[in-house]
């Protein structure tokens, strides 16, 4: 009986030391998180395990297509595009999704290199159609670009666009000066190395793209992914978003 009792106590301290929840995210919540977790691990005992996705796109890593493919996760973190889409195809917890903040379009330039005038939508076009090569991601700012703003001003053939799968990459691509000019969430921009950011897109044309987090449907860890939801998702969060480039939820 002792043995058994000593048995339990052992893989019921182990379950406990050994908690884990998997978190896939995208690039927008990247600065306000890495500021965040390690406080929640100290604080719950919990530890993370943080995997990389594309909030919305047709590559194969796409948050969509990694869970589809079978990766498991716990919490996903993501455009509220992203995560509507989530919620469609069933793959997220009812009622368990927070918005968390908000992070407006901006561009950037390589470093050293001359900072155009982007204050107005006009002095925008003009901008991008003096710019031999511009960069954004595939997802959901890159798909806002795109399908709406570039059709909308009427330069879309005019223009050369590269589009990367991860905001990282386009990020990457304006670092190395392969591309003239980038245009990503602000929270993406505002503490990469080797680029300057501009300032924000005008209201007209602007993407107040808001970042959300939710179980994923299924998780054996639903109690410890309702735990990093609070934790994330409260005003104690607030300093983190701000620093991490991104603004508050109207409200917050």
């Amino acid at each position: 009986m002792k043995r058994l009792i000593f048995a339990v106590l052992i893989l019921m301290f182990n379950n406990a030391s050994f908690a884990q929840l998997t978190v896939m995210m995208s690039g927008g919540f990247t600065n306000p998180y890495k500021q965040l977790l390690p406080e929640f691990e100290r604080t719950t005992g919990i530890s993370v395990k943080t995997l990389s996705g594309a909030s919305q796109g047709s590559g194969t890593q796409t948050i969509k297509a990694q869970l589809e493919k079978g990766v498991r996760a716990d919490v996903v973190i993501l455009s509220r595009e992203g995560l509507t889409e989530l919620i469609e195809s069933g793959r997220i917890a009812i009622g368990t999704d927070r918005d968390l903040g908000i992070a407006p379009l901006a561009a950037a330039v390589p470093m050293g290199s001359p900072k155009p005038d982007i204050s107005t939508v006009e002095k925008l076009k003009v901008a991008l159609l003096k710019t031999h090569l511009i960069s954004v991601p595939g997802s959901t700012s890159g798909i806002f670009l795109i399908n709406d703003v570039f059709p909308r001003l009427g330069i879309s053939e005019k223009i050369s666009v590269v589009k990367s799968e991860r905001g990282s990459q386009a990020v990457e691509m304006l670092a190395s000066k392969k591309a003239d000019l980038a245009i990503l969430p602000t929270s993406e921009l505002m503490f990469a190395p080797g680029i300057e950011m501009i300032g924000r897109l005008p209201a007209e044309v602007q993407l107040l793209q808001i970042f959300a987090v939710a179980a994923v449907k299924d998780s054996e860890q639903m109690a410890n992914a309702s735990k990093l939801i609070s934790f994330l998702s409260s005003k104690n969060a607030s300093a983190a978003i701000i620093s991490g480039g991104m603004d508050l939820i109207p409200g917050k």
